[in-house]
Order: structure tokens, then sequence, then C-alpha cells
């Protein structure tokens, strides 16, 4: 009977690498044709060539350079862009009002990203026309298109980058930087330095909101003291004042607005 079962198996294994290499042999032949306009490959990846040498990519390659571009855009906003700085702000701003998850964590992500989009919009239309659009018309390889795509991106991170913090970077990577030529910073040293700079700032922000609330907070702590209500938790009672003082004061207005402003100034 055990040899039976054994036997079966070995047919059934047989009959599956049969298969197996039966269908590894099927299978449709790729064709590469070159002319003097192009190179196209299975009819789905065409780069089209001109005479200096300059190319325009067409189909299956251009969807995979948009999906490798959106797998690290969250990289970029995070690391390149103002996102930081707005999204630890909005936090501070929440947790001043000690209001737990009210805004939610997905509004305070949407109101950033918004926020972000703005600010960022002059930056991405540059990246657009001096970048996007030439390489979409083969007017430039795609080496030169990395190169002027950086170009607007560091121009926006220069000036909220702060001196102290580019040498710091500097000083540990062995490098050297005469303080003046923006130029000479490269990328490695740069977005360090510069999420450094927006994590001071953006906690700067955020001291500076915090203040009036812990006023009241001590307000009303000392109020319940002299009261004699010391089992009576003190959040509890400055909350609802802290809300009135920001609705009152029209706190999300003076918050964003100041805070767009922090990027232009």
């Amino acid at each position: 009977m055990m040899k039976n079962k054994l036997k079966f198996k070995r047919i059934i294994t047989a009959i599956c690498l049969l298969v197996t290499v039966g269908i590894l042999c099927i299978q449709t032949s790729i064709t590469a044709s070159a002319s003097d306009e192009g190179v196209g490959i299975g009819n789905s990846v065409v780069i089209s060539l001109d005479g200096e040498g300059n190319g325009e990519l067409t189909g299956s390659l251009q969807v995979f350079l948009t999906l490798t571009l959106l797998s690290i855009a969250p990289i970029i906003i995070i690391m390149m862009t103002s996102f930081t700085r707005i999204i630890i702000v909005l936090h501070f701003t929440r947790a001043a009002l000690n209001t737990q998850t009210a805004p939610p964590n997905q509004i305070l992500i949407g109101l950033a990203l918004i926020l972000t989009f703005f600010i960022m919009g002059p930056t991405i239309t540059e990246i657009n026309e001096q970048a996007v659009q030439p390489f979409q018309a083969g007017e430039i390889d795609q080496t030169e298109a990395l190169a002027r795509g950086i170009v607007p991106l560091r121009e926006f991170m220069y000036p909220q980058t702060q001196v102290k913090d580019v040498q710091l970077f500097m000083d540990i990577a062995g490098q050297t930087w005469d303080g003046q030529n923006l130029e000479d910073i490269p990328i490695s040293v740069l977005l360090p330095s510069f999420m450094l700079s927006e994590l001071r700032i953006a906690f700067w922000i955020g001291f500076m909101i915090y203040i009036p609330f812990i006023v009241i907070d001590m307000v009303v702590a000392s109020t319940l003291m002299s009261m004699g209500m010391m089992m009576l938790p003190p959040t509890t009672i400055s909350m609802p004042f802290k809300i009135l003082l920001f609705v009152l004061a029209d706190g999300w207005s003076l918050v964003i607005g100041n805070l767009v402003a922090t990027f232009y100034t």
C-alpha cells in the first residue's frame, strides 16, 4: 500500500514538472527592431532618438517612471517641502487646546497637504517648466532633467535653512564651506540641515502657541484651589475656556496665516 502511494506521488510530481516546463517553453517571443526614428521593444516601450542623442519616452517606461516617482513622493514631501513644519505646528495647536482627537489626524494631515501644495505651488510650476516638460518633449535627457528639477527645491530650502545647521553637517561630513556660497552645499548636507531647521522653527512656534493656554490652565487651577475643589481636574474646566478664547481670537486664521507667512519672509 505504501509503495503504491509513493509511486502515485512520483507520477504526480513528474506531471507537474512536465507542465511547468511546457509553460516556460510556450511563451511569446519578444522582438526588437531598429530604425532611423527609434528603437521599439515589444510594441510596449519606445525610446525615440533625435540626431543629437536626446530621447523621448513613451508607453510602459513612462508608467514605470511615474510609479517610481509616486513611491518616493512621501519622502520628497516630508524632507524637501513645508509639510514638516506645518504638521508639527498643527499638532502643537491641538495639544495646547487639549481637545485630544479634535480635529482628527486625517484632518490635520489633509490640511497640511493642502497648505504644502499652496506654499510649494511656484516651486512645482518652475520644476514643471524647467525639467518635466523639456524632458517629455525630448529636449533634455534624464540626467539634465534631474539636475534642473532639483534647482527650484534647493532655492526653496536655502532661505529656510540656518547657517549653523549647514555648518554642523559640513563638519560631520568633513567638508569645508566658506559660509557664503550656497551652491557649494551638497544636497546630502542641505537636506538634513533643512530638516533640523524646520524642526527648530516648528517647536519654537509651538511654544509660542502654548503660552496663552498655559496661562488659562494656571488661572483655572489657582481658582479651583482657592475654592477647595482640589479633586476636580483643572483641564476639565479649562478646556471650554481655551476653545472659547481660540474661537473669539479667530485662532485658526491666526495660526495658519502666520504659519504660511513664515515661508515668505
